[in-house]
């Protein structure tokens, strides 16, 4: 009789701790369905804006910015409520293509407004438009990214480069641009003249001039700063520019500029071919995809 007390006992005390296991097993369940419910709810919250329509923001996304770097101007610029939410909108939605360029957003916009905005790179509400031109591209790219980002052509590009009062304007507005840019020989008369960067217009009807315009106020700028250098070079302009395109191809690493440079010279001196191979890919318009490390 006595054993089968104990039994009975033993028995209700291993019940006792398995309902007490069940319990504490229920009690994390809950803890993590809380847990999940908070972190939705607090990354919903944090897709919201931060603030008022009345709010502008004026910030600007460098070219090449990871969306890490995005993200902190984003937070730095009081437009998001977290860096991470952002991170991991972007990541969901698989974003990668974001613009470089100047914006102006208002606080009331949703993380999803601001991607989409910074993906079109639609300043704010279409007061502006973002065009990024990469460097290192043959003029083939530009006239395809006008045609992309704009209301024109392709064939409006070329069209306007065939424009012979159009380019002798721009012999007589620029210093850097002389008569070798009409040389029959030369596919694109002013490939290597427009400046890569990011542009901002007021809108997708922006006309093919105007975008050049841009982009030779720019390398008119840069030019500016070595006038006298490249005025007692020897060389010309469109001389020098073709051989930083070639260099620029040549090259895998920015390191590898400066000895190439030396040894494309050193040839050119002793009139030697320059024996680079770039030069004929372009000869047979053969466009180069190297991928240089980042």
């Amino acid at each position: 009789m006595e054993k089968a007390r104990r039994v009975k006992s033993k028995h209700a005390a291993e019940s006792s701790k398995g309902h007490g296991f069940g319990k504490v097993l229920l009690a994390l369940f809950l803890i993590i369905i809380l847990m999940a419910a908070a972190a939705c709810a607090w990354y919903f919250i944090c897709l919201g804006g931060t603030g008022t329509a009345e709010e502008e923001v004026s910030f600007e996304v460098g070219l090449g910015s990871s969306t890490d770097k995005i993200a902190t101007i984003l937070k730095d610029n009081g437009v998001i409520r977290s860096k991470e939410v952002f991170k991991i909108y972007v990541k969901l939605n698989k974003i990668s293509n974001f613009q470089a360029g100047k914006y102006t957003i208002t606080k009331d916009m949703k993380v999803p407004e601001i991607a989409e905005a910074l993906q079109n790179g639609i300043l704010y509400k279409n007061t502006g438009y973002n065009i990024t031109f990469i460097e290192g591209k043959t003029f083939p790219y530009v006239a395809k990214t006008i045609a992309e980002k704009t209301n024109n052509t392709e064939q409006d590009v070329y069209d306007l480069l065939k424009d012979k009062t159009y380019i002798d304007s721009l012999i007589n507005d620029y210093w850097f641009i002389t008569d070798e840019i009409k040389n029959t020989d030369i596919y694109y008369s002013l490939e290597g003249y427009l400046f890569p960067d990011t542009y901002s217009f007021d809108s997708k009807d922006v006309e093919v001039k105007d975008i050049f315009k841009v982009m030779l106020d720019k390398m008119e700028k840069v030019l500016n700063k070595y006038k006298t250098d490249v005025q007692t070079s020897g060389h010309s302009v469109h001389d020098i520019l073709s051989m930083a395109s070639i260099i620029e191809n040549e090259a895998i690493h920015d390191k590898d500029r400066k000895n190439i440079s030396s040894v494309l010279y050193n040839r050119l001196n002793v009139k030697m071919s320059l024996g680079s191979d770039v030069t004929t890919y372009y000869a047979f318009r053969v466009e180069l995809r190297r991928k240089r490390p980042l």
